[in-house]
Parts: structure tokens; C-alpha cells; sequence
């Protein structure tokens, strides 16, 4: 029924904000579950641990970025004006949104959904990291097609479906990245880093055909009101181009992160725990010292 509500209040200029109800329902409904969860539900589960700060508000600006994708005038200009906008929009979706939820959720939430009779052995086949990369790479690929970008932008229904689809198969391809469960375990840091360059090569060779195409690719964007002056090629190439340098800025990023987080590990690991790494463990289990 949300793809029903999503209805526009205003005029045909860009900058009118229009209300998009299957946006901000989504929105305050994850809002309020992680809420009731954090105050409710941890209460009465035995293993629960704290919920830091930290986690509250990774947890919110992945809310936020989901909001700006798709409840914004981002929205608006993706769906009827530029490629562009439409790509960050994609990128919202895939590469900001995900990563903040899976972090912002603490350990036990994870364990409270997802370690059940049937969820869980699915759970452990799709997380995997070749099947995840392959559903992620998969989809990625399918709603770029030509054919399903024109059906996506003209039917309101189907557009909302290939989002909610990307955000789900970009949270199964980060999970081996971010998982907090010992069940679904995170990949090694060598092998996040080779798993990160990896993803970031598809999407590279998508952006290369787009930003390099004879003509327009998507006739949708070829007949649509133009703004400030950017052609339909244009348009196409700035898409491209923020496809590949965003895109590959946000996976190289993890990749350093994975490189330090790995160079300190086997340093650690060379000289013994220090006093504050003992304490920081402690407090991460919730019995630091008073």
C-alpha cells in the first residue's frame, strides 16, 4: 500500500517540496521499532547489552539519508528532471544508507531478529560474501537496464519495489563488512579489503558505459525538462562520473579504515593488551569498573 500513498503536493517547480508519505511512514516506523526495541525489548532480553550514543545516532543519519533519498527534492529531480539526481539518489540508497543502519543496531538487536528456526540459515547462506556480492552486483546491474529505468520512472509502484530491493540487497552486501554476530561473522580485514576493491570495479565499468555512451541511454532523461542549462548528455556524464568517483571514495574509504584497523590489530597483538584497551572491552560488554 505505500507505493499508493506517495503523492506530490505542489507545483512543477523542482524547488516545491512535495510529500512523500511512503517516505516519512517508512522513516518514523524503522524510528519507532528501533525506539520500542532500544527501550522495550532490551529490558526484557537477558543478553542485551548497552546502546551507546554512538549507535543512536549512526542509526539516525542512516534514517536521515533514506529521508534525503527519497522524501526530498533529490527525489523530485531524479524522477522527472535529471540522471543525475537519480544516481544520488542510488547512492543514497546503496553505499550511505545501509552501512549506517547495520552499525547503528546494537549486537543483541541483530541477534533478536535474525537468530530464529528459519531466518537464520537463510540469513548465513545470503550473507555470505560471494552470494551477497552477487545479489548486490546482480540488482545493481538489473536496474540500470534501460528497459527497467524507464518502467521504474514512469511507474510509481515499480520504483518504490527497486529501491526497497537495492536497500535490501546493499545491506546483505555490506553485512560481511559490518556484521556484529559471531554467527554471521565479518570477514578477515585482508579479505574486507579485497572484497571492497572488488565491489568497487562493477560499478566502475557501469559508470564508464554510461559516462562514455554516443548518445542517451535512458530515453526517459532524453525528453525531460531541462535545468539550468544541462543537456541530456551532459546530464548522463555527471551521473557517470559520480557514480564511479562517489562511489569508489566511499568503498576506498572503507578500505583504509580496514587497512588501519588491521595494522593496529597485529601491532596489538605483537606487544600485548594495554591497561585502556582492557578497560575499552570492558565497557564494551557493559562491566566496566565504577
Amino acid at each position: 500500500m505505500l507505493p499508493l500513498l506517495h503523492v506530490g503536493i505542489g507545483g512543477p517547480n523542482w524547488l516545491d517540496w512535495s510529500v512523500h508519505l511512503d517516505a516519512i511512514i517508512l522513516v518514523v516506523v524503522l524510528a519507532g521499532a528501533y525506539t520500542y526495541a532500544v527501550r522495550e525489548l532490551r529490558a526484557r532480553s537477558s543478553d542485551a547489552g548497552r546502546v551507546k550514543r554512538h549507535q543512536v545516532v549512526t542509526f539516525s543519519l542512516g534514517l536521515l539519508a533514506l529521508f534525503l533519498a527519497a522524501g526530498t527534492p533529490i527525489h523530485n529531480l531524479g524522477e522527472e528532471y535529471l540522471l543525475s539526481a537519480h544516481m544520488v539518489q542510488h547512492l543514497l540508497f546503496t553505499l550511505v544508507a545501509p552501512p549506517l543502519l547495520i552499525a547503528g543496531m546494537p549486537s543483541w538487536l541483530w541477534g533478536w531478529l535474525l537468530r530464529r528456526p528459519i531466518v537464520l540459515p537463510a540469513a548465513r547462506l545470503l550473507t555470505r560474501p560471494v552470494m551477497a556480492f552477487s545479489i548486490f552486483n546482480a540488482m545493481l546491474l538489473l536496474t540500470h537496464l534501460p528497459p527497467v529505468v524507464e518502467l521504474a520512472l514512469r511507474v510509481g509502484a515499480f520504483h518504490f519495489t527497486v529501491h526497497a530491493l537495492l536497500v535490501l540487497a546493499a545491506l546483505l552486501m555490506w553485512w560481511p563488512i559490518l556484521s556484529p554476530l559471531p554467527d554471521l561473522p565479518r570477514l578477515s580485514y585482508p579479505l574486507q579489503m579485497a572484497y571492497l576493491f572488488l565491489q568497487s570495479l562493477l560499478p566502475a565499468v557501469m559508470a564508464s558505459f554510461i559516462t562514455f555512451a554516443d548518445g542517451v541511454v535512458y530515453p526517459f532523461y532524453a525528453h525531460a525538462p531541462r535545468l539550468w542549462g544541462i543537456s541530456p548528455v551532459a546530464d548522463q556524464q555527471i551521473a557517470g562520473g559520480l557514480m564511479k568517483l562517489l562511489g569508489s571514495l566511499i568503498l576506498w574509504s572503507f578500505m583504509t579504515v580496514a587497512f588501519f584497523q588491521w595494522y593496529a590489530r597485529e601491532e596489538a597483538e605483537g606487544r600485548g593488551p594495554r591497561w585502556s584497551e582492557v578497560e575499552a572491552e570492558l565497557a564494551e560488554l557493559g562491566l566496566e569498573q565504577q
